[in-house]
């Protein structure tokens, strides 16, 4: 182990999830999120990152057309094992059923256990948006049900499902987000009929249940994608979405009938049902 190690502190005003997807195409593989900030920790030169992703913000304000701001703190540190540090600091989070913790914690009697370990990826149920989609399925999922996961992530969703009892189809853009999901699926001994790099376009069926947990503008972009893939009478759950946006949001998806909204500080997570075949 080195004696120092390199620290950037980025913190976006807008688009941290994106940001984080960008981070990991780096290589990248465990980030920290405090707050609005994410932190990446190495014991190589992180400038390379400082600077993609001072670009990647002036990219993202153009594409958006609204000013992303992007500010980095690079700083070098005194190596104390800070993986050890890490790992210290992440605790395992109970949601409805759930108990979802990493590997160097124990099952809980009576949960569902999900095991994740958030060194390799985003999706721990720390977040709001996460625990609110596991709330809903918790609720949603019956044995059996047919269940996409657009934007797996670490595919805890996906997990989740699969633990009730769904057949569970699941897709990412990110190859690394793939590969994360399918080590948690077998460290969580759990199975799935089918996983694509791409998004719900490349679905070749309909299922029961769809959920999208992203962002608001790409919920928007792919809207007419992830309809298609509901079943008459079938779920589509929508979260990622600030509450700025959940009108915009809304308007996408009125004709679907609006089931639950789940309100977790700035963030919404939205339960539809579609009506019409």
């Amino acid at each position: 182990m080195q004696q120092e190690y390199y620290e950037l502190q980025i913190t976006p005003n807008h688009k941290q999830d994106i940001f984080s997807n960008f981070i990991f195409e780096f290589g990248i593989e465990a980030i920290e999120q405090k707050g609005d900030t994410i932190v990446v920790r190495s014991e190589e030169s992180l400038e390379e990152i400082e600077w993609g992703v001072k670009e990647f913000g002036k990219k993202l304000s153009e594409v958006f057309k609204e000013e992303i701001e992007v500010k980095t703190k690079l700083c070098k540190k005194r190596n104390e094992d800070w993986i050890k540090k890490y790992k210290s600091s992440i605790t395992p989070i109970k949601v409805s059923d759930f108990y979802i913790h990493p590997t160097w914690e124990d099952n809980k009697e009576g949960f569902i256990n999900i095991l994740i370990d958030p060194a390799l990826s985003f999706g721990t149920g720390h977040h709001e948006t996460t625990s609110s989609c596991l709330e809903l399925l918790d609720k949603s999922i019956k044995k059996d049900d047919e269940f996409l996961d657009v934007g797996c992530g670490s595919g805890i969703l996906s997990i989740a499902a699969c633990k009730l009892g769904a057949r569970v189809e699941l897709c990412d853009s990110d190859e690394q987000s793939i590969q994360s999901a399918k080590n948690n699926f077998k460290l969580n001994e759990c199975s799935y009929q089918d996983i694509w790099v791409g998004s719900a376009n490349k679905a070749k069926k309909q299922y029961d249940v769809v959920v999208a947990n992203i962002v608001a503008d790409v919920l928007i972009m792919i809207s007419k994608d992830l309809k298609k893939c509901v079943k008459k009478d079938g779920n589509l759950i929508l979260s990622g979405i600030l509450d700025k946006y959940l009108d915009s949001v809304l308007a996408k998806f009125n004709d679907f009938k609006k089931v639950n909204i789940i309100e977790k500080n700035e963030w919404r997570t939205l339960q539809l049902k579609k009506i019409q075949g």
